[in-house]
């Protein structure tokens, strides 16, 4: 889903909330904003940027995580791309 990352959350729309924060999230690692293994803005950020409940911030972020655009450390945060190699 190509997404303006400027874009602002359309709650009247046709696509659900949480599937347009996965396209704007992606469009913002795509342009840079979160270089490969930095961290992405936390829940609480995500939750005041957009306008969104938490549960569905966090629902955009395990979409997010399932198709491997980011992975996420407990008590650390969300980071842009895949885990480093254990070892």
């Amino acid at each position: 889903m190509a997404t303006d990352p400027d874009a602002e959350i359309d709650h009247e729309g046709p696509v659900t909330p949480y599937r347009q924060l996965v396209g704007i999230l992606r469009a913002r690692i795509a342009r840079g904003d979160w270089a490969a293994g930095r961290a992405i803005p936390s829940e609480n950020r995500l939750v005041q940027e957009y306008g969104l409940a938490r549960s569905t911030v966090r629902r955009a972020v395990a979409v997010l995580a399932e198709e491997g655009d980011v992975w996420t450390v407990q008590g650390r945060g969300t980071f842009v791309g895949q885990p480093p190699a254990e070892g």
